[in-house]
């Protein structure tokens, strides 16, 4: 089966940078939409960014202009470049992504177990 891996999550100081990383392994015929969701204690998931398989691309408004995501289709692999840090970006963050299956036009979301962004001083 299709599993996702994260990668990159650790604590930062306020103004901070990381980079998230998170790459597809199994077998599949293509990654379609992958993206980003976090997850604060206590709050819903909520949808970070996401970008198609023409790289296409879209934010969340608390992500636009300080977050990019981008995908090495090569690596099976979609980034997340987070800047400007502010400690309510504490959250896990959860890589999701839509993959075809091999032979078919089946296809199906996939998640990644998650890893652990935390921004304090």
């Amino acid at each position: 089966q299709v599993q996702l891996v994260e990668s990159g999550g650790g604590l930062v100081q306020p103004g901070g940078s990381l980079r998230l990383s998170c790459a597809a392994s199994g077998r599949f015929f293509r990654i379609n939409t992958m993206s980003w969701y976090r997850q604060a204690p206590g709050e819903q998931r909520e949808l970070v960014a996401t970008i198609t398989s023409g790289d296409s691309r879209n934010y969340a408004n608390s992500a636009k202009g300080r977050f990019t995501i981008s995908r090495d289709n090569a690596n099976d692999t979609v980034y997340l470049q987070m800047n400007s840090l502010k400690p309510e970006d504490t959250a896990v963050y959860y890589c999701n992504a839509n993959i075809a299956a091999l032979g078919t036009y089946f296809s199906a979301d996939y998640w990644g177990k998650g890893t652990l962004v935390t921004v304090s001083s």
